[in-house]
């Protein structure tokens, strides 16, 4: 079959099917978010546009905005579909590498197409190349090299023989999932090549369950079997194995209390008597007292990072890790004794040699004991205060008005600490917290491509701050037709990030707006709600919690009806936080005050966990 490369590209892309946790096949690639410029228009441009009844395209406004939508749209779909995204060369395709980054830290598939250089070099120095003076071969796409499960550069047609296999093992494997950079110079785009009939079959491509070693799950059992207080860490991994009933029962059956971490967040339904809360800084009061009592964490799916551990101070310092993970690379972290295997059947594995053994009584307890205290602390930080509306209040409604299919999203500043550690879920997964990378701006940009993933109403809840650093793809979702709510909270500047300034005894400076230098004496303020409106999206406003409640309301109801995004703009406290009550490492200066709780932490730091 003689094709171009582009066009053997899209063919391929085509016949790639996927079976989804439920069992239902749908397309590997649902569609391709895509800017054109003069490095991708004519070859894969022209590809695409001969499939466009087959293959959805939709235009973004910023190459960043297009590939967070797409790490978006994979986070809602489990890593059971990969967002395709194509740029033009040079500076189209730099502004990807801050959502490879995001793709990257959070272990989620997603295809990119830079545009490249001419490999005939026959019109050198072309617009947009940056030419390496000690490099000829090096072009602006291998920034993406330290962003990439998988990177390759086509300089030949043929050579998509052989990439195709490793483009489809990295996105669908759940041990290397991440993203895949496919650099294509143009004139190899335009490239002709006799393809063998048999690359464009359909394939689909099923979740892999490898199990884990049997000596590995005899050995894991014999340290569960000898504890006597056993904490059950539930991570992202469990959900992209759909293993979550699978531990919820392994959980029950032998007593043990369990958490979650960032990407395991909403796997448990919140009332479970075994359900200890969300761990680590942005967790739980209930989920840190309770690790710091463990003396083995099992750690499912998880790679165990700093939010999560509390800097590695919230667990005690003679605590033993057992590591459930597919891949080895976090598996054998932190001297943990590691099972290299899938969630779910590794969890079947270790259940059917503990057989009827459980935990005491006693300790299965103490999670409920202490999620119920941690309840009534949120209870009290959403009670009314007649001032304007604190975060943890901003969850609360939202909260409230969501119902079991909804999926709730955020990423950065200090609303993933309210979201992760106030909301009450009921087991379905149902929340995206982009706190991989903590990428600003992923909070408009993720919830477009989760609004054409998600079939339930999407609501995504961000800061002034995130909002002004990427929202061109409110437009995008808007002129496609994708709606989903966005709640902005405006505290008027970095609120966050004032908050740890000054909370380790800096001066307030360049965060809040009145800290910042300006030359006019009433520095200008964004009009927020008609900003958004002039993307095309529809809009209300607030500043109490009861206006908050009707508020958002409203914009669910619009946003379906109207199929495009609803933004509701709140006014909000500047410093009003949920706690709880655990330690971060950042660099504090010695002259500062935050220097002698450094020290105290660093003291109480665990670091190796091995026996």
């Amino acid at each position: 079959m003689k094709l171009t490369t582009a066009q053997a590209l899209v063919r391929w892309i085509l016949a790639q099917r996927s079976e989804t946790l439920d069992g239902r096949e749908v397309p590997l690639f649902p569609g391709v978010f895509a800017i054109f410029g003069h490095g991708n228009v004519l070859g894969l441009g022209t590809a695409l546009e001969e499939h466009r009844g087959d293959l959805p395209v939709w235009r973004g406004h910023t190459e960043q905005g297009m590939a967070l939508a797409a790490v978006g749209y994979a986070k809602a779909t489990h890593r059971r579909q990969v967002g395709v995204v194509t740029s033009s060369i040079g500076p189209g395709a730099l502004n990807m590498v801050t959502a490879a980054g995001v793709a990257h830290a959070n272990r989620l598939p997603v295809l990119l197409l830079p545009g490249d250089t001419f490999t005939n070099r026959a019109p050198d120095p072309v617009l947009q190349q940056i030419e390496p003076f000690g490099d000829a071969t090096a072009t602006v796409n291998d920034a993406f090299r330290a962003v990439s499960r998988y990177f390759d550069r086509i300089t030949r047609p043929e050579q998509l023989i052989s990439t195709f296999p490793q483009v489809a093992r990295v996105l669908t494997d759940p041990a290397d999932a991440g993203p895949v950079t496919l650099a294509l110079p143009q004139d190899v785009q335009a490239e002709t090549y006799d393809f063998p009939d048999a690359l464009f079959e359909p394939v689909t491509h099923r979740p892999l369950r490898p199990r884990p070693d049997r000596r590995a799950v005899t050995e894991a059992a014999g340290v569960l079997r000898a504890a006597k207080r056993p904490l059950l860490v539930l991570g992202g991994g469990v959900r992209y194995s759909g293993a979550g009933q699978r531990a919820l029962e392994f959980a029950e059956r032998h007593g043990i209390p369990l958490v979650e971490t960032t990407a395991g967040r909403t796997l448990v339904p919140h009332e479970h008597p075994l359900h200890a809360g969300p761990l680590g800084i942005t967790g739980s009061t209930s989920a840190n007292v309770v690790a710091a009592a463990a003396d083995v964490v099992f750690a499912v799916g998880t790679r165990l990072q700093d939010f999560t551990t509390a800097s590695w101070t919230v667990f005690a310092p003679d605590v033993r890790l057992v590591s459930l993970n597919a891949a080895r690379f976090d598996a054998v972290k932190h001297g943990a004794l590691s099972v290299v295997g899938d969630a779910d059947a590794g969890l079947a594995d270790l259940a059917a040699q503990l057989e009827s053994w459980r935990v005491d009584a006693e300790w299965t307890s103490r999670a409920a004991a202490e999620r119920a205290s941690w309840d009534a602390h949120i209870d009290s930080l959403r009670s009314p205060s007649g001032e304007l509306p604190s975060y943890a209040q901003v969850i609360g409604v939202v909260n409230t008005l969501s119902d079991d299919h909804d999926y709730v999203m955020t990423a950065s500043g200090g609303l993933p600490g309210e979201l992760i550690g106030g909301w009450r879920g009921s087991g379905s997964v149902s929340m995206d917290v982009e706190y991989g990378f903590s990428c600003m701006g992923y909070e408009l940009s993720g919830a477009w491509g989760a609004a054409i993933a998600h079939p339930g109403l999407v609501t995504t809840l961000l800061g002034d701050g995130s909002y002004l650093m990427l929202n061109s793809e409110l437009f995008s979702a808007a002129f496609a037709g994708h709606p989903f709510v966005a709640v902005v909270c405006d505290n008027d500047g970095y609120a966050v990030i004032a908050r740890l300034q000054q909370g380790q005894g800096g001066k307030p400076f360049n965060n809040f707006y009145a800290d910042c230098t300006t030359s006019h004496a009433s520095p200008p303020r964004v009009d927020f709600a008609r900003h958004a409106e002039s993307l095309g999206c529809l809009v209300f406003t607030a500043s109490t919690v009861d206006s908050l409640r009707s508020a958002y309301a409203s914009a669910r109801e619009a946003a379906v009806a109207e199929r495009r995004p609803a933004v509701v703009v709140v006014k909000t406290q500047p410093s009003t936080w949920t706690e709880a009550g655990a330690w971060w490492e950042v660099g504090v200066p010695e002259h500062l005050a935050g220097r002698d709780e450094y020290e105290r932490g660093k003291g109480g730091q665990v670091r190796y966990l091995g026996s």
